[in-house]
């Protein structure tokens, strides 16, 4: 087939095409671009671009089909995976940079990216879902190296160029763009106003900072000289919209390598819309309807442990805590749940659920739980960059059952509720019977398999880097906008808890529920696996000897000589304006 040839098949079968800085753009309608025209297109590829680059330059007539000869133009049958009218695609192309030939991809939010979208819109004068981190680095030209490195990683990874857009259209979207500049800030901060770390923690704190969701990348850096410490700082600003814990993770591997020179040896990018695209083939809404209402229709008050029921926080106001569980309790863990053929994850699920119960007072709970959507998201799932969990709720029942049935009835209610992890979280609250707005939630634990060991309190993204002797993590936090939010790492030698709880909760005692509950039910699955699971007692000895003892020891000497009557008198002749006596609004001295 010759260029030609190829070009007028192009024209007829609607495909636009053009040169954009060199590389060649193809826009085609829905169903128009068949394998062996693919196939043409990589073939006569060098030879297309010189022809169209050529007419450009030389030709004063049209050339065929070239969008450099009309205006180039996104039409709704070119969006196979979410459909707009028109005026809806050129509102979104009005806000691109670059207009249409800047423009990659739009489609549809996933279930997790729609809730986190309108928790920003619920909160104009802050963010709980931006990821602060700050490294420091020895040297600017140092700085400027990994600030290059990731710039490249965005180019490779679309999701890493997608900016947000839902005013004045059917329904929010991703747009995905070909070309997007991370954003660099220079700051001149004075070390008289203050440590400079701490005056770009201030400054940007997600708790009053926003970020402008329609221009991407959805990734901001702000850099300042510490010339108290000699040292360059960088701020940098991550959102959850297109960020999760697996993606800072790899953004900063691929930095790394690229820094290394190993380009090369990355793997290719797998584009984000492949994952959407599947999420959207996953259950119907109407099997997601009849799961959920099953599930919890007959649940008609949220389960708020200790009695938090604000779900709009901004994640500010917050206290953590951490634990890294003992090897030999790790290892115990490990071995009763491949004993039983269940998950790690299960077990630590049914702990929760037993300190939801103890600080609820309820023995049917319901909590969020994180589900990691990249285990089904398809082959190389594990490299694709992107958000890929969502929030979804999960009802025990922790009452008379025995441990090891209760064990397993969690880890089959977690089997059925991964079937449907693609569900809005919207969709799933609307099907229990607790009337909006009250949240059916209010405490959330995410399980996570991790590769790496990051500080306490910093972020995935910064702990990938702090090998180099140039680079300093120095902090960084995710948060959420629930008042109680467990995170369980698990590195596949060890197992690690951090909890975040709003103010006046106390993370650590938090944490020490949790611990006792993991270990007891261990212990209970090995020795009394039959023992009622709601008997099983999560308060930790320190705190149960306070309780019962501590707070008990109200004795007190007094002359055993002399009766109580006595000693009243003598009490009453020395203070005879105490008060003695209260009934309801009286009081006696």
């Amino acid at each position: 087939m010759t260029v030609e040839t190829l070009l007028q098949r192009l024209e007829a079968k609607g495909i636009q095409f053009g040169v954009d800085e060199g590389e060649l753009v193809i826009n085609a309608p829905k169903g128009a671009m068949t394998r062996d025209l693919l196939d043409e297109l990589k073939r006569h590829k060098a030879d297309l671009l010189e022809t169209l680059l050529r007419h450009d330059t030389n030709a004063p007539g049209p050339t065929p089909s070239s969008p450099r000869s009309r205006p180039f133009c996104i039409t709704p049958e070119m969006l196979t995976l979410v459909e707009l009218g028109q005026t809806s695609i050129d509102s979104i192309v009005a806000q691109v940079p670059g207009g249409a030939a800047n423009v990659q991809d739009i489609y549809p939010l996933l279930p997790l990216q729609e809730g986190i979208l309108f928790h920003h819109l619920m909160n104009p004068s802050g963010d709980a879902y931006l990821v602060p981190s700050v490294i420091g680095f020895a040297r600017r030209e140092r700085m400027d190296t990994f600030l290059n490195a990731i710039q490249q990683v965005i180019d490779r990874h679309d999701i890493l160029r997608t900016a947000i857009v839902w005013e004045g259209i059917e329904q929010p979207v991703q747009a995905v763009m070909r070309k997007a500049v991370l954003s660099v800030e220079t700051l001149s901060l004075l070390p008289d106003d203050g440590d400079v770390q701490g005056q770009l923690e201030t400054r940007f704190d997600p708790a009053h900072y926003r970020m402008d969701l329609r221009t991407a990348p959805l990734i901001k850096c702000h850099v300042a000289q510490d010339v108290a410490n000699d040292r360059w700082l960088m701020h940098i600003l991550a959102h959850h919209l297109v960020i999760d814990h697996t993606t800072l993770a790899l953004l900063v591997e691929e930095a790394g390598m690229i820094e290394q020179g190993l380009v090369d040896q990355l793997p290719p990018p797998v584009p984000f819309r492949n994952f959407v695209a599947q999420a959207r083939l996953g259950a119907s809404q109407e099997e997601q309807v009849r799961f959920f209402s099953d599930m919890l229709g007959d649940i008609d008050e949220p389960t708020a442990p200790f009695g938090l029921r604000d779900v709009q926080g901004d994640g500010s106001n917050v206290v953590e805590a951490h634990r890294v569980l003992d090897d030999a309790l790790g290892a115990r863990i490990r071995e009763r749940v491949r004993a039983l053929g269940v998950s790690a994850a299960s077990l630590m699920h049914l702990a929760w659920a037993m300190v939801v119960s103890r600080t609820t007072g309820r023995g049917d709970v319901v909590f969020g739980t994180v589900l990691f959507g990249r285990m089904q998201g398809g082959n190389h799932a594990d490299r694709v960059l992107g958000m890929f969990i969502n929030t979804l709720p999960l009802r025990l029942r922790i009452g008379g059952e025995g441990v090891e049935s209760a064990l397993r009835s969690t880890h089959e209610a977690l089997a059925q509720l991964l079937r449907h992890e693609h569900a809005p979280l919207s969709l799933a609250q609307r099907c229990s019977g607790v009337d909006a707005p009250a949240p059916l939630f209010t405490s959330l634990l995410n399980y996570r398999y991790s590769g790496m060991r990051p500080g306490a309190g910093a972020s995935d993204a910064t702990a990938a880097v702090g090998s180099d002797d140039d680079i300093q993590v120095l902090g960084g936090h995710e948060r959420t906008n629930y008042p109680l939010t467990i995170s369980i790492d698990d590195y596949g030698d060890e197992f690690s808890i951090s909890a975040q709880a709003i103010s006046p909760l106390d993370a650590d005692r938090i944490c020490d529920y949790l611990v006792c509950a993991i270990e007891r039910v261990t212990d209970a699955l090995a020795h009394s696996p039959r023992s009622p699971v709601g008997r099983i007692d999560i308060l930790p000895a320190p705190e149960r000897h306070q309780v019962l003892v501590s707070w008990n020891a109200t004795d007190r000497p007094y002359p055993r000589d002399m009766g109580v009557h006595t000693l009243f008198e003598a009490q009453a002749l020395a203070q005879p304006e105490a008060v003695a006596v209260i009934g309801e609004a009286q009081q006696l001295s």
